[in-house]
């Protein structure tokens, strides 16, 4: 077999964080950035500088490609689709992707397959956001089926006045359409990651906790802390019924509602995934590794926890622009502390790295992780 070639449409961090696994399995990968500049062009030596909403450009990086795949969703289907059609593998394919495009088209998918979700409707003012929280209650989550991501697009709203002030005032992109759905009042949030091939095999990581902050993932725990055997399985499984009815090639992120009762499914990433990042250090296989393998249609690895436990606190733009000054006390103070900067500008906010520890104890693995992460972030000094 040739030395395989793996396109990446995008430059983040996702793309830079794949270069490992690439070079371990000898796989030849190019990334389309928007820039010179995007972070994963510092690791990668292929790189296309172009526009992802240009079919061109997008034809003229695939060529010579094996297989393309993402870094992120904002690719537009019809682009997809001519791809395909001109014979390069997109995995995942335009069919399964736009279901991580657009919320509705998920929603709409993932209510005729019969799985978990919140009640939601389509609306289109705000008398219709009315009539749907008169039939549940206030609050209601209002969002934008396109274009949101990190917490934007998506609103609470108590009232159809404060419904008709966030419709009046949010552009909407092309395609994009407003859903309305139930606030769910639950414990805690969850991701279940699968890996999914072409020929159908299938393989499912550790549910794991997260926590949002602002709408950003801020600190992962793998696997989640308390969960029952049952309820782990059974969000295990709504990932596999997920990734099998919408025929996703690659890694799934499946976002969910732990509700005490049940999971309901709030988001889909078709893509290595922010709560995936644990699996680095913290899996037999990471996510990323699998990710190739999965769309090279090869056999996938195991993805069994290595210690019982890892977490993972991602590291946000504060008071520092070099990260490396944090690298002397950081790594003096725990040298177990695993350090990933993805090099890019700091910007408060923005996720610029993310630090990983392993052991046994969630509460004493949280506390190292928070304070490299806090001290990066310039929270504390020391």
């Amino acid at each position: 077999m040739a030395r395989p070639v793996v396109g990446i449409v995008g430059g983040g961090q996702l793309a830079r964080m794949t270069a490992p696994a690439a070079q371990t399995l000898d796989i030849h990968l190019r990334v389309m950035a928007a820039s010179a500049d995007d972070c994963a062009a510092a690791v990668i030596s292929d790189v296309v500088v172009g526009d992802h909403d240009d079919l061109v450009d997008l034809m003229a990086f695939a060529e010579g490609c094996d297989v393309v795949t993402f870094d992120h969703e904002h690719v537009p289907p019809e682009h997809l689709l001519a791809l395909q059609e001109a014979g390069t593998a997109v995995r995942p394919g335009p069919a399964a992707l736009v279901h991580a495009q657009d919320k509705i088209i998920m929603r709409e998918a993932l209510s005729r397959a019969g799985l978990p979700c919140p009640r939601w409707a389509e609306v289109s003012d705000a008398d219709d956001v009315a009539l749907f929280a008169e039939a549940g209650r206030w609050p209601v989550v209002l969002k934008v089926s396109r274009g949101g991501y990190d917490g934007r697009g998506v609103w609470v709203v108590e009232s159809p006045a404060e419904a008709a002030e966030v419709m009046a005032s949010t552009a909407l992109k092309p395609g994009a359409r407003w859903l309305v759905e139930e606030k769910v009042e639950f414990v805690r949030e969850l991701s279940a990651q699968v890996a999914r091939s072409p020929h159908g095999q299938a393989v499912a990581y550790p549910v794991v906790e997260s926590l949002q902050v602002n709408g950003i993932c801020k600190e992962v725990i793998a696997p989640a802390p308390g969960l029952s055997p049952e309820r782990s399985a059974r969000a295990q499984r709504v990932a596999l019924d997920v990734a099998a009815a919408l025929g996703v090639e690659g890694m799934l992120a499946v976002e969910l509602f732990d509700t005490g009762q049940d999971v309901l499914v709030n988001e889909l990433a078709m893509r290595p995934h922010n709560t995936g990042h644990w699996s680095i250090e913290g899996a037999d296989t990471s996510q990323f590794e699998n990710h190739l393998r999965a769309v090279l249609d090869l056999p996938l690895g195991s993805p069994a926890p290595r210690l019982p436990c890892t977490v993972m606190v991602n590291v946000l733009g504060g008071r520092y622009d070099d990260l490396h000054d944090g690298f002397l006390h950081v790594m003096a103070r725990d040298p177990g502390v695993k350090v990933h900067l993805y090099g890019k500008a700091v910007r408060p906010g923005r996720k610029v790295g993310h630090v990983t520890v392993l052991g046994a104890d969630p509460e004493v693995l949280l506390a190292r992780a928070r304070h490299a992460a806090d001290f990066f972030e310039g929270t504390i000094d020391g």
